[in-house]
């Protein structure tokens, strides 16, 4: 599977792309507000054969993408959609930091939005960012995700509580 935008190339991962994944998977300036990561490399080679398998789901339901630059083929991120209930998705996105403010990430969100409505047909697609994260919430404002609300204190990671805000559009928006 693969998708072609504006500037960028978004297809499966491949074991190949490990250590450009690991790139900014183990860059704690990016991973910063993740609820992962920084990854050592072993977690990375693990994240990888992780997305790979699922690949070759019989009724697939998580889709993890390989964010590529169309004129150079460099790996600059990735992004994905995970089917979250009933015709419901949550879209995520990580990208290198040399990427941040270009609209990459506002690119390949648009583009994981419109695989979402047009081709697995959801009803409601939404994402959250830490509310320190404003370059993430951007991202989701550019691509006319509406606000719904903060979410208190709901995840615990890195040994605490974390809060997120949460968007969503729903697919009479989209169109």
């Amino acid at each position: 599977m693969q998708f072609v935008t504006k500037r960028l190339i978004i297809r499966e991962f491949k074991l190949e792309d490990t250590a450009d994944v690991h790139k900014y998977a183990s860059d704690p300036f990016v991973t910063k507000h993740m609820i992962w990561g920084p990854n050592t490399e072993e977690e990375t080679k693990e994240y990888i054969e992780m997305v790979i398998g699922q690949q070759r789901q019989m009724v697939r339901q998580d889709f993890e993408f390989a964010v590529v630059l169309q004129g150079t083929g460099e790996l600059i991120g990735g992004c994905g959609l995970h089917i979250s209930g009933s015709r419901q998705g949550e879209i995520g996105y990580c990208f290198n930091h040399p990427y941040w403010g270009q609209g990459y990430a506002t690119e390949a969100a648009g583009e994981m939005l419109r695989f979402g409505f047009h081709q697995l047909g959801l009803h409601r697609v939404y994402a959250t960012c830490r509310p320190d994260n404003l370059g993430s919430a951007k991202v989701m404002q550019k691509n006319r995700m509406k606000y719904e609300g903060h979410l208190r204190e709901h995840l615990w990671h890195k040994g605490k509580w974390h809060d997120s805000f949460q968007y969503s559009l729903l697919e009479s928006e989209f169109n």
